[in-house]
């Protein structure tokens, strides 16, 4: 389905849950072999933090050639306040390092990356600077790599708007919540499925010639505004 040879693999940071949980399992379906990097320890996956080059270096070394990379760990924008440098750190800065650490790798012709963003920072704003900034510099580094690394590797990102994961947890049901969603056309949050869905697209090679998008995933919200 969608051209992707079984057995190749995919490595997805951030995969215990939410959007990551959903993008590992959908990629296990399609036939890919599964690589979940988290800080919290799953099946079949490895405790790594993406803000260690060292982790990340034998990450990739363990995980033996990687096809596909998925770079969906992060800070949550309704977590710990951090400083505005430290924010971008842990957004971007770590996007950019584990790219890098797999770049250095060599992928295989014909591989991909796909980033997770943000409809803030790059639609909308937020209450969060770091938060903001650091989604909208991973859509800049995305289109950054689509210039430079095509047509041997392409570069995409998803930006989510309001998705029902765990770090969600309770969200639909605030005043906030449900506003959202009803100003939403589908009249519903996103699901972590659908998030999943768009980013096995763009990794794909049914998607062969999409290089260097910032995909929104919000069910037509960002429209509204």
């Amino acid at each position: 389905m969608n051209g992707f040879i079984e057995g190749e693999t995919i490595v997805v940071t951030g995969g215990a849950s939410g959007i990551g949980a959903a993008t590992a399992t959908l990629a296990a379906r399609l036939g890919l072999r599964v690589v979940v990097w988290d800080l919290a320890q799953v099946p079949g996956g490895s405790i790594v933090d993406v803000r260690d080059p060292d982790a990340v270096a034998a990450g990739f070394a363990a995980a033996g050639p990687v096809r596909y990379l998925v770079n969906n760990a992060g800070p949550a924008s309704g977590g710990p306040a951090l400083a505005f440098t430290d924010g971008l750190t842990a957004t971007a800065g770590s996007v950019e390092a584990v790219t890098s650490a797999w770049l250095a790798t060599g992928p295989p012709d014909g591989s991909a990356v796909v980033n997770v963003a943000s409809v803030a920072g790059n639609l909308v704003g937020t209450d969060s600077a770091w938060y903001s900034a650091g989604k909208a510099a991973i859509a800049g580094y995305t289109r950054h790599l689509a210039t430079r690394i095509a047509p041997r590797i392409r570069a995409n990102a998803v930006a989510p708007g309001f998705i029902d994961t765990p770090r969600m947890a309770g969200f639909a049901d605030t005043p906030l919540g449900r506003a959202l969603v009803e100003r939403n056309p589908m009249r519903r949050a996103g699901r972590p499925e659908d998030v999943a869905a768009a980013v096995l697209f763009l990794l794909s090679p049914a998607a062969a010639y999409v290089n260097g998008v910032l995909l929104p995933v919000d069910g037509g919200w960002v429209v509204t505004q």
